[in-house]
Formats: C-alpha cells, structure tokens, sequence
C-alpha cells in the first residue's frame, strides 16, 4: 500500500487579509515612511548589486586577458585555449550573477536548486553529446594527435584538420572530411604515424632460387646506403645533421634564429636553489630521458625473409624521417627493379613444375 507524505507546514500562516488590515489602520505618515525606507533600501542595494556588477565585470575581463595572456606565451594548443577561457568566462559570470541577485534580496538557493535540477536534466538528455564532449576535454588535455597528424582509428585513415570539442575532422588522401566523434577517440584505439620523427622502411624483393643471395644483399645495400635520406647508422646523429641542415637553410634564406627566452625571476630563484644539489638540465623530460639512452644501430639490413615455393623472399629494412617515408619507399621500389638485374639477380614468376606420366 503507497502512502503519500504531506510536507509539515509552519506554525503560522501569514494571513493577507490581516496584513491588509493591519496596513489600514497605519496612520497615514507611518504607512509612507515605512515605504520610503523599503524604496530607499531598494535603491541602495540595487546600486549596490549595479556597482558589484560592474566591478565584477571589469575583473572577469582583466582575468580572461590574463589568462589569454599566458595561454599564448605557454603556447597551449589554440582549440583547448579558446574551451578553458569560455569555460572560466561562464562560471565567473554565474558566480557574479547569483552574488548580484543575493544583493538584490532574492533567495539564492531555490535559483541554485533550480539550476542544478536544470543541469541534471539536460545532462541525461544529452548522454550521448556530453560522452563527446569528455572525450573532446580529454584529447585536448592529453594530445595524443595534433592538427597535421596522420592517424588511423575505427577503421578510418586521414590527416588530422581540425579538432573541435565535440568531433574531429580528419581528410583522407582523396580529400573526403570524416567527422568521428571523440567519444570513441579518447577510449579506442588510435595509430598516429606522425608521433616519431623516424620511422622503419621495409621493401620485399623476391628473387630466384640458384641466384647469389649475398650478391643480391650487397647491391641492394649499395641502393640504400647511396641515399642520403636513409639513416647510416645512428637516428640521433641524422637528427642533429637534419637540424644543422635546417639552420643553414634558414640562414641563407635570411631567417634569423629565435633569441633564447630569458627565465623569469621564479625561474631563476627556482633555479639557483635546486642547482646546489642537482644538475639543473632545462631540456624537456623526453629529450633528457632520450639523451640518455643508449643508441641503437639503425643501419640497412637485408636478410631472407622466407623460402617460398617459388622464390626466395629477401626483405630490405632502412630507417627514414617521417616526412620521407612514401618518397623514399617509391623510389628505391623502382631502383631495385632497374639496377638490381645488372648484378645478376633475376625476379621469379609463380611457377608449377609438371610430371606428365607415359602408359
């Protein structure tokens, strides 16, 4: 059996015929003064809240410059820039609006109660949006792409165009827009090939059983070590000669070299108190853990892949900078094919050997 619960009312009932009694047999001057003291206190925290108002104003604008300010000397990425100054905007002004309101003698709570229900209501109705949303914050805070990254996710491939708080633009390589919520970014799986500078070229050449395989290793390493692009030995020491190479070319184009920022004074105080004890190292915490890492030897190689049923599968493996990968991997595709036959190596067809059997 369901049994509803009354809410319990108040001892006293305010009764408006009393009142309206009571306010008539007020003589006359008391009735007017007691409702100039009710206009005058009015007119005084109305010009109050309209002062705090604009007071309020005034340093939500200054904190929003600020906070513009240090965003664009942090260099935070422009999309997260632009959510967190909107965000903060939004709830200092909330915050000013119900201290105006509380000013004003209108009861903040029931407006605040209001509001939350309001949130809660929209929240559930919006599921689905808010999930995208979360992930948007999240792939903002946590950058595991940028704009003119090139990834992979949920069986889509493309560039990265744009990433907004809701959605993430991508274009494939025959320009279509693939908008994918982020939702699904920020929990699933996502292949960012732009994440390293270096990447590892393989190429399967296949050649014929009875051909020489050292000969082979040795004229398609010969292909390899001739390109400059491709990585003698070691991926640290081509990443210097790259940024050697780009600052000769910014040079001779004219292009002067950033000035070396000078740290502020907490910096600096920071600094000299850890310097004491530790040695301050001011590179980034990727570059000081990378720096001490041992080198790998990324040389060309070439070594047998598989023996199949008709050819011997040789694969040739090099190590490129990113932004000469597909270059890289064409050409020397087509190098293999045209210089490879002068040493002797041929390239096998599939074939199938036949007995034929005489009654």
């Amino acid at each position: 059996m369901l049994f509803l619960q009354t809410p319990a009312l108040p001892d006293s009932v305010p009764d408006v015929k009393e009142e309206l009694s009571m306010l008539k047999s007020m003589p006359v001057d008391e009735l007017l003064n007691a409702v100039v003291a009710g206009l005058v206190k009015l007119a005084i925290n109305l010009a109050i809240a309209i002062v705090v108002f604009y007071v309020g104003r005034f340093i939500i604008n200054k904190l929003y410059r600020l906070l513009t300010g240090i965003f664009i000397r942090r260099r935070i990425d422009q999309s997260l820039g632009t959510f967190l100054l909107s965000l903060v905007r939004m709830l200092l002004y909330f915050i000013l609006i119900v201290t105006v309101i509380g000013i004003l003698g209108i009861e903040t709570s029931s407006f605040i109660a209001i509001f939350a229900s309001a949130g809660v209501a929209i929240g559930m109705a919006l599921s689905g949006t808010l999930q995208n949303f979360a992930g948007g914050v999240l792939i903002l805070l946590l950058k595991p792409y940028r704009v003119g990254d090139y990834i992979e996710t949920q069986g889509y491939a493309g560039t990265v165009k744009e990433i907004q708080i809701f959605h993430t633009i991508i274009n494939t390589f025959d320009n279509k827009s693939l908008i994918i919520p982020n939702g699904g970014l920020s929990t699933g799986s996502v292949t960012n090939w732009n994440r390293e500078d270096y990447r590892r070229v393989d190429w399967p050449v296949a050649i014929s059983y009875g051909d020489d395989v050292a000969a082979a290793r040795e004229a398609i390493l010969d292909i390899l070590r001739s390109d400059k692009r491709i990585v003698a030995k070691y991926v640290e020491d081509a990443r210097k000669q790259r940024a050697e190479q780009a600052a000769e070319a910014a040079t001779e184009a004219g292009i002067e070299p950033e000035a070396e920022k000078k740290p502020g004074w907490w910096s600096r105080l920071f600094r000299s108190k850890v310097k004491k004890d530790l040695e301050w190292d001011p590179a980034p915490v990727d570059e000081r853990i990378i720096k001490h890492l041992p080198k790998v030897d990324r040389s060309p190689s070439v070594v047998v892949n598989e023996l199949a049923d008709s050819s011997v599968n040789l694969k040739a493996r090099a190590w490129v900078h990113r932004d000469d990968y597909w270059s890289v991997f064409y050409q020397i595709n087509e190098r293999i094919y045209t210089e490879l036959p002068a040493s002797g190596i041929s390239f096998p067809y599939p074939q199938m050997d036949v007995h034929m059997k005489h009654e």
